[in-house]
């Protein structure tokens, strides 16, 4: 089968989810270019392309694939190697899993709290409670990191012993929760601590959290 080549990524790079693309593609081999749309300021007609207002949309050829998770495993169907979902039915049900526990539990807590207060909202000069912020990551980040502290007990991975979509899509979490000003505290999760840390200097992690950071600061320096 002859697969169409033209992938466009439309979204913003400091999104986690649209992380969570680049990366696949990246370690997948695969060329894309990048239509920047930020999804405080989406263009006229977009919900034509996503009636949701999310991003990000990875539009191949003439076509327009939504919401990172759908577009992650799309590409694992054209490209399967490197495989980033187990074909073991267990392997794979585990990755699924914590894909959507990354999505659905850790980003609206230490994403959309830090990140997007701290970083987003500042840039653009919008007042925000930081205490209020505090108090929610202090609240709601404990459960959920103990719970990946226990499960990742001495290992660099989620799922099996290699790199998978669940630790892409973690770690692209924890890299916006970092520019927030979230760190994990090594005495309290010594595992979840090593785990980020160790991703965070990968050849798979590393260049995507220092061009992160290098934007988060001008975006910050020009607010200031």
């Amino acid at each position: 089968m002859e697969l169409p080549t033209s992938f466009t990524v439309i979204g913003a790079p400091l999104s986690p989810f649209v992380r969570k693309v680049h990366i696949a593609m990246q370690l997948k081999g695969i060329e894309f270019t990048m239509d920047p749309v930020s999804p405080f300021n989406l263009p006229e007609g977009y919900e034509k392309i996503n009636p949701a207002k999310r991003i990000p949309v990875l539009q191949h050829d003439e076509t327009y694939i939504c919401d990172s998770s759908v577009i992650c495993h799309y590409l694992e169907k054209l490209f399967p190697d490197p495989g980033l979902v187990a074909e073991s039915p267990l392997m794979k049900a585990q990755t699924d899993w914590l894909e959507k526990f990354a999505d659905n539990e850790l980003a609206p807590v230490i994403t959309a709290t830090a990140f997007r207060h701290r970083v987003i909202f500042r840039s653009m000069g919008t007042p925000f409670d930081e205490a209020e912020i505090d108090a929610i990551i202090d609240e709601k980040a404990p459960p959920l990191f103990d719970y990946l502290n226990e499960l990742i007990g001495n290992g660099n991975f989620l799922v099996g012993n290699q790199l998978s979509l669940a630790d892409i899509a973690v770690i692209s979490q924890f890299i916006n929760a970092s520019l927030g000003g979230v760190q994990v505290d090594e005495q309290r999760w010594p595992n979840l601590a090593r785990y980020v840390a160790y991703h965070f200097d990968s050849d798979t992690f590393s260049a995507s959290l220092a061009g992160a950071r290098k934007m988060v600061d001008k975006m910050l320096a020009r607010a200031n």
